[in-house]
């Protein structure tokens, strides 16, 4: 279980030797403690954001609600432009012409906290050869026996941070990419639970679980950008700024073209 504060503040999950902690200076009541929690999985973000000073817009209801994003995802996706958003700069959108990409299943899944809507996004662990470090959101390749990159989605859940398939109802695929680093055209699928899942990560996949409110994203004090050092060369990186996290990338592409379906109007 996780503990709270007397003030209601969420503790921050820190590791040492192995033991999941929550360990927080409570910016209420200004105290330092410590507990031991679920393994690996970080708290509600939210409550961190709010203790560090980041004033909460909460969008209109109805942007963040799963009625509307049903009813969206029914309409005319996005696409580039929206991805374009927040594409670090330079960056190649197609593979060269003699390389096949591997294709890939992503499930970006949403799910009522407190009558709130989250989603769920992961640390991949820094010894990965592919985005090793980076903020994820479950989903892998292609396999033999897969029945469709759909299937791939739900599969790489279930391995990744341990929820079974039954009961996600799914709303709908959104544009494909390219990622060059791993290779891959990934093929993204938004799902939703009318419950929190019960998280058990697969450690040799996942470092840290994030449980995101939708709302957080759709703020605009959350957008940022910087320019980085990647590999010896002068990236301008576009990033969500997340309870201390960056989330960019991949990532970031693939939840820019959801947010603007989200926020655009509806016919």
């Amino acid at each position: 279980m996780f503990s709270l504060c007397l003030c209601g503040e969420m503790w921050v999950i820190a590791k040492t030797r192995g033991i999941a902690q929550a360990v927080d200076l409570c910016y209420t009541c200004q105290v330092m403690r410590a507990s031991r929690v679920e393994e690996n999985v970080r708290p509600d973000i939210e409550r961190s954001e709010r203790a560090e000073g980041v004033e909460s817009r909460t969008p209109a209801p109805s942007i963040a609600s799963i009625e509307h994003i049903r009813a969206a995802m029914h309409s005319p996706l996005p696409g580039f432009q929206a991805q374009l958003e927040m594409s670090p700069r330079p960056r190649p959108f197609e593979p060269p012409p003699d390389i096949r990409p591997r294709q890939a299943g992503v499930l970006l899944l949403l799910y009522p906290v407190r009558d709130v809507l989250h989603l769920v996004l992961t640390m991949r662990p820094s010894t990965l050869n592919h985005h090793g470090g980076q903020i994820s959101l479950p989903g892998g390749g292609w396999e033999e026996g897969d029945d469709s990159l759909q299937e791939t989605a739900l599969r790489e859940a279930r391995e990744e941070i341990g929820v079974p398939s039954a009961g996600i109802e799914l709303l709908g695929p959104l544009t494909p990419f390219y990622v060059p680093p791993s290779n891959n055209c990934v093929h993204p699928f938004v799902a939703y639970l009318p419950q929190r899942p019960q998280f058990s990560p697969d450690p040799q996949e996942v470092a840290e679980l994030l449980e995101v409110p939708l709302h957080l994203l759709l703020e605009p004090v959350t957008r940022r950008e910087e320019d980085w050092i990647w590999r010896g060369a002068t990236l301008h990186v576009p990033f969500y700024a997340v309870g201390g996290y960056k989330i960019w990338g991949a990532t970031a592409i693939l939840l820019a073209e959801f947010l603007a379906l989200l926020t655009r109007p509806m016919p």
